[in-house]
């Protein structure tokens, strides 16, 4: 099978030369990989808004098992947007799995949990996956189920990840955070702009995370920076670079990722 995204052409490119573009692409791609037609999979990528992106695109149902480091994953490549793995997310998701070793593990705004499932797989004494969408933690726990782990130590909680954070008073030895770049979803109790509340969410996070641990923040906006003040309050490694996986070299804005410690007690 192949999965084919495309971005939505600027208004300065012809739209006839983008649709012939498009068709050039569709034909050569079967044969440069040796497939049918009928195993490409197309998809064309718009600007969203709200929960637009979440939203169904078909009823295929047209799911399938890929293997990633050890751990097994439930995709899907025709029903929604996005098929259930961020790619861009792969080195991320092993150093999760080499730091986990004994380790409690939150994983917030966790999509399909697949960081949870490599946490796991790297020796996580427990995990804990939190997200607010009906969808994503029913498919987080059919990942769990499918590689094995107890639900007794592996559990997923649909709940908005800022309220969970107020009031929770669980402390975990490492956290992964990869929230969305915006948020006006009518199950969160105001709306979620990663530039401007990225510090309160740093700092809700800091304080569920021992004081030993990490927590392993990253997020999808070019435009990102980081607030200042978090730099004066926190140990801050930006580690962008090292968690870019060779597929998208040629895009180095593809997310922004950053390694936060409480500073050491003298």
């Amino acid at each position: 099978m192949a999965h084919v995204q495309e971005y939505q052409a600027p208004k300065s490119v012809d739209p006839e030369k983008a649709k012939q573009r498009l068709f050039e692409v569709m034909s050569a791609i079967p044969a440069a990989l040796n497939i049918s037609e009928s195993q490409v999979v197309l998809k064309q990528r718009q600007r969203q808004s709200g929960k637009e992106q979440y939203e169904k695109l078909d009823q295929s149902k047209h799911e399938m098992i890929v293997e990633e480091y050890g751990c097994d994953f439930i995709v899907n490549l025709k029903d929604y947007l996005d098929t259930g793995l961020f790619l861009d997310h792969r080195p991320v998701r092993k150093l999760i799995q080499d730091k986990a070793d004994s380790k409690r593990f939150l994983n917030l705004f966790c999509y399909t949990a697949t960081a949870s499932v490599h946490a796991g797989q790297g020796g996580a004494r427990s995990s804990l996956s939190v997200d607010m969408s009906n969808t994503y933690t029913e498919w987080a726990r059919r990942n769990i189920e499918l590689n094995e782990f107890s639900e007794l130590y592996h559990q997923v909680e649909r709940a908005d990840c800022i309220e969970w954070l107020k009031q929770s008073r669980d402390t975990f030895d490492l956290i992964f955070m990869d929230p969305p770049t915006f948020s006006n979803s009518k199950k969160m109790a105001d709306v979620l702009d990663i530039q401007r509340d990225h510090g309160e969410l740093v700092r809700l996070a800091m304080a569920r995370l021992e004081q030993e641990g990490e927590l392993i923040f990253s997020n999808n906006y070019r435009r990102f920076v980081l607030d200042a003040d978090l730099e004066e309050e926190f140990e801050v490694k930006n580690i962008t670079r090292e968690t870019l996986d060779p597929d998208f070299d040629r895009n180095g804005k593809i997310h922004q990722c950053y390694i936060i410690k409480h500073k050491s007690v003298a």
